[in-house]
């Protein structure tokens, strides 16, 4: 004999296949004389039809299988509290009983929100039971609609919605860039960003024995680090490369305002924790050492070794060097000009595809803000803005640092050169003598596969 539960837990099967084809997991069958005659499960958005609820496909698969909508001595046992329509049919095809397990306290016209089965004006009068196995059809639903809002979040996520105060480059700006082959990852729920999207690779295993954390400056972005990323990923390593907010593939904040010192270090950091590097080798040059020099010691358990290019610590108790107060002018005066064309001009064995890939982040002039407001945020006086954490760093790394350095210096650079170099290589405790490239400029990476073997040896796991 077929009990309630029974009806139930065969109904439950159907509302599992429902939840499997993507529908809202609700099921039902017909039974009549101890027999299933007829099953249904939800299909409106397969079907493309609103009436396709479950227990309306179960009634007319049952009506076919008599050869007659009065479906007399049937009952329909069904795992969510019928709706009106699916009421209203129920009375109509007089079924002798409904038996549901969860109530429907938006939609449920067995109880919930109306009775019809309680009009006793209603030509036909069917008997419900309600609350057979609740908990275990309460649950399926539960879990179904955990699941598509956990989804609904992360697609939402994935879009990345564009705030009405930034820009984002078109994705087809950066279409065929030469050696650039990496899939972009974003994120834009970190705290600091607050919907800002950021860019940024991430290539290798996870559980790597070494992972390198490779910060760009300005006017810059990850693409500067493609000669340097397959030599790692080659040696098995992690490497992890982002954007900074303004840049390459990142968000561009429309107000130069936007970009603080303390801001872009702290989306670095919340960076940093959501990726849980470990095992981190540094690697910095021009901003992504002004910035990145301050990480470590925020989290030195996650840093192991530190390359560091052509940069420096702007504790403003120091002055600017002067060629980076001259480059300072120069955008000033020149606002407009042209990326690739700065990159090329340093860095001779360029081809015009790459440096138009330096340009690609920079479609018209709204987007550059960063590129105007970056060389004003260089701390210059003691009080400035990022000063005072930069003098805590310069501590950290003459006391606390406790990993290996290697310096390498793009002697051709008259920005941050050699002599910025030196300057700093007695501030970071233990660092040996910087490698000096003679024909290297401010972006040393440019020359970076020759950089990227000797880092492997030397930053041995």
């Amino acid at each position: 004999m077929l009990t309630d539960e029974d009806g139930i837990r065969l109904a439950l099967a159907e509302a599992r296949a429902a939840a499997e084809a993507g529908e809202v997991p609700v099921g039902a069958v017909v039974v009549k004389d101890g027999q299933v005659i007829a099953t249904g499960r939800n299909a409106p958005v397969q079907a493309n039809d609103p009436t396709a609820h479950a227990e309306i496909v179960a009634l007319r698969a049952a009506a076919q299988h008599l050869g007659n909508y009065r479906l007399d001595g049937c009952t329909l046992y069904v795992t969510l509290e019928p709706c009106a329509m699916c009421s209203g049919a129920m009375l109509h095809a007089r079924l002798a009983r409904v038996v549901f397990g969860a109530t429907e306290p938006r939609t449920g016209a067995a109880g919930s929100v109306l009775d019809l089965f309680a009009h006793t004006a209603i030509n036909h009068q069917t008997g419900v039971q309600g609350g057979v196995l609740a908990a275990e059809c309460s649950a399926l639903l539960t879990g179904f609609f955990g699941a598509r809002r956990s989804q609904q979040r992360a697609d939402a996520l994935a879009r990345h919605p564009l705030r009405d105060d930034a820009l984002r480059t078109p994705e087809a700006a950066f279409a065929d860039l030469p050696g650039y082959p990496w899939a972009p990852n974003y994120v834009s729920d970190l705290p600091s960003l607050a919907g800002l999207r950021l860019h940024y690779l991430d290539e290798g295993p996870q559980d790597a024995p070494r992972t390198w954390l490779c910060l760009h400056g300005n006017p810059a972005w990850s693409y500067l680090y493609r000669h340097m990323l397959p030599v790692w990923l080659a040696a098995g390593d992690r490497v992890v490369a982002p954007d900074l907010i303004g840049f390459g593939k990142s968000d561009k904040p429309k107000k130069e305002a936007a970009h603080r010192f303390e801001w872009h270090r702290q989306v670095l950091l919340e960076l940093v924790e959501r990726l849980n590097l470990q095992r981190t080798v540094l690697v910095v040059q021009d901003w992504g050492g002004i910035l990145g020099l301050t990480l470590p010691m925020d989290c030195p358990e996650r840093f192991k070794g530190l390359l560091v290019m052509n940069t420096l610590l702007a504790t403003g108790d120091v002055p600017l060097p002067q060629g980076f107060v001259d480059w300072r002018a120069m955008c000033r005066d020149k606002p407009l000009y042209g990326v690739g064309r700065l990159l090329g001009r340093g860095n001779l064995q360029l081809s015009p595809a790459e440096c138009a890939a330096y340009d690609a982040p920079f479609p018209d002039k709204g987007y550059r803000a960063a590129l105007r407001a970056f060389p004003e945020r260089v701390p210059a006086g003691p009080g400035d803005e990022g000063a005072a954490v930069s003098r805590q760093a310069r501590d950290f790394w003459q006391q606390r640092w406790q990993g290996q350095s290697l310096m390498v210096v793009g002697a051709q650079d008259p920005v941050l050169g050699l002599a910025t170099m030196q300057a700093l290589q007695p501030n970071i405790r233990g660092c040996p003598e910087p490698v000096v490239l003679p024909q290297a400029g401010h972006f040393v990476q440019e020359h970076g596969r020759g950089i990227a073997e000797r880092a492997v040896e030397y930053f041995a796991p």
